[in-house]
């Protein structure tokens, strides 16, 4: 099974990911953001763009996944932002076509929550005091650009099943999805101090600087 976790940026994907992936034993996370840093890093700096807009990101994607699925013995998790209806249909419509098992979640918030999220995010917290609590770090400025349109389009019917996200922590958000795929997650016991320890951990990996 793949559970194809999508959403805005900064809407909690990637700490959903790892949430479902820490509690089901057996799962991983495949992160097609990756292959499409990779190939945008191949690239003069004047000619980056979107990488999802390179066929090959989303020939790679499915070309991955594929594998991975098959020879993987668990649940795989692509945290990923995806709203051309077109290149949604290329990759996780691609999959469903080889026969796999997809499951696919949009993850939404009110505009507010998101940009909240995308302060806090990683050390962008550190940052907005620095600056001002409305600052937002230089590196998610792409990520606001964007995230109207991300909200508009991620709410029509093809990007269904859709969760609201806005009051659910990333624990209850993962136990949501879970449900949904059927699939049994192991109890989430640990205190609040350590799941924002290790919640902020996972930002701080997942920063990007280009």
């Amino acid at each position: 099974m793949l559970l194809w976790i999508n959403g805005p940026f900064g809407g909690g994907k990637t700490q959903t990911a790892y949430e479902i992936r820490r509690r089901l034993p057996g799962s991983v996370v495949c992160d097609p953001e990756h292959a499409g840093f990779g190939l945008r890093r191949m690239l003069p700096p004047d000619l980056r763009g979107d990488f999802q807009d390179l066929a090959s990101w989303r020939q790679g994607v499915v070309e991955v996944l594929d594998l991975a699925l098959r020879r993987h013995d668990g649940v795989v998790i692509a945290p990923m932002t995806v709203t051309d209806a077109g290149y949604f249909e290329e990759t996780v419509g691609r999959l469903r076509e080889l026969g796999h098992d997809v499951r696919h979640f949009t993850l939404l918030a009110e505009r507010q929550t998101v940009l909240q999220r995308l302060r806090e995010r990683g050390v962008g917290h550190l940052l907005g005091f620095a600056a001002g609590k409305s600052a937002v770090p230089r590196g998610e400025s792409w990520a606001v650009q964007r995230l109207d349109h991300c909200l508009e389009r991620l709410r029509e019917p093809e990007f269904a099943e859709h969760l609201w996200t806005d009051h659910s922590t990333v624990p209850k958000t993962a136990d949501r999805v879970a449900v949904l795929a059927g699939l049994t997650l192991t109890p989430h016991t640990e205190g609040a101090l350590r799941t924002r320890l290790r919640q902020a951990a996972v930002g701080v990996r997942h920063i990007r600087f280009d």
